[in-house]
């Protein structure tokens, strides 16, 4: 009998991909046909979005759906993720190859992930002999292309790190599938469960103490001192403005004021410098409005005294309906459900 897997929140959020992370889409779609032009023009871009060092994860999200629809693959989010080598990851990549053992290397992941892309976190666990790896996306909307690439990524890398096939003892995926089993199988080790509440792998937590073979420790702390530089460079950047934002947004939403007029307003800024200065961050003003009422939506479920309405109100909407469709874009299940499930893991 197999375990549950645990309950994992999400958010949209803004934020970006590395060029070197989006290759393997590219080299995947090209495989099956699907030229880069072809592949940019379909998801709405310029193909010279392909060249940049950097673009907006959304817009990674659109090359990678786009690839899926053009080449007509069921599996193109896993073939995307087998293509994943030690440069995908940019500098965290080098970070993870310098790493005495496997718990250092996800140690490392959590922290560095972001270097790469802004498409979600990873989270680890220990429950008895078991660890628990668990990714968030931070686009829950989209297709499940997105989870798969990256699960099959980290398959294929940390096999390659390991010198052998490693797999999970049991893989769960919240959204659902009807592409054939024998494809995930091949790729992941392993069937996974789908429909479940979180995506999660299961594996032996004596796999952290693994040490990675051929790796050269004596490089990780430059490795690391050269990642931290990128964090505080890459927060210095761009967190300034979109904690300003934020804040703004949570102050303004219940009193109807979270618009990007008003809000540049506030900043004192134009609405178009203030759009400028976002994009530079990697996000936009509906990412972070968005991220902010997902946020506080949550917040409020738990206080069982709101009602639906109430927290359509708080959240800056006119009618409840637009707040219900709003959450299930987020978070996949409509608000009252997601009430009901939270009061059950909590055991109230």
């Amino acid at each position: 009998m197999t375990e549950p897997c645990s309950i994992a929140s999400s958010s949209p959020d803004g934020g970006r991909v590395t060029g070197a992370y989006l290759q393997p889409v590219l080299e995947t779609a090209a495989a099956r046909g699907v030229d880069g032009a072809r592949l940019a023009q379909a998801a709405g871009l310029s193909a010279g979005i392909l060249r940049a060092d950097s673009l907006a994860a959304r817009h990674y999200i659109a090359l990678l759906e786009a690839g899926a629809r053009l080449s007509g693959d069921p599996h193109f989010g896993l073939h995307v993720g087998e293509r994943v080598r030690p440069g995908t990851y940019s500098v965290y990549g080098l970070v993870l190859m310098s790493c005495r053992d496997f718990g250092q290397a996800l140690e490392q992941t959590l922290r560095y992930e972001q270097l790469a892309h802004d498409l979600g976190r990873s989270h680890l666990a220990l429950e008895g002999a078991d660890a628990l790896y668990g990714w968030t996306s931070h686009y829950p909307a989209a297709s499940r292309h997105l989870v798969e690439s990256v699960f099959a990524g980290i398959r294929v890398f940390g096999s390659w790190l390991a010198g052998r096939p490693l797999g999970p003892r049991q893989l769960c995926f919240s959204h659902a599938n009807d592409a054939p089993l024998s494809e995930y199988e091949r790729v992941l080790g392993i069937v996974p469960q789908f429909g479940a509440n979180a995506h999660i792998a299961r594996f032996d937590a004596a796999l952290l103490g693994m040490p990675v073979p051929n790796a050269d420790p004596s490089l990780y702390p430059v490795l690391r001192q050269h990642a931290e530089r990128l964090l505080s460079e890459r927060s210095a950047a761009g967190d300034g403005i979109l904690a300003q934002v934020r804040a703004m947004l949570i102050q303004k939403l219940p009193h109807g004021g979270a618009r990007l007029p008003l809000i540049a307003e506030h900043l004192g800024m134009s609405p178009r410098t203030l759009q400028r200065k976002l994009a530079d961050a990697g996000t936009s003003f509906q990412d972070l409005l968005d991220g902010a009422r997902y946020e506080l939506a949550r917040g409020y479920l738990v206080q069982r005294d709101l009602s639906l309405v109430d927290i359509a109100f708080l959240l800056g909407y006119q009618e409840q309906s637009a707040f219900t469709h709003a959450f299930r874009e987020w978070a996949g299940i409509n608000p009252g459900a997601w009430r009901e499930a939270a009061a059950v893991e909590s055991g109230s």
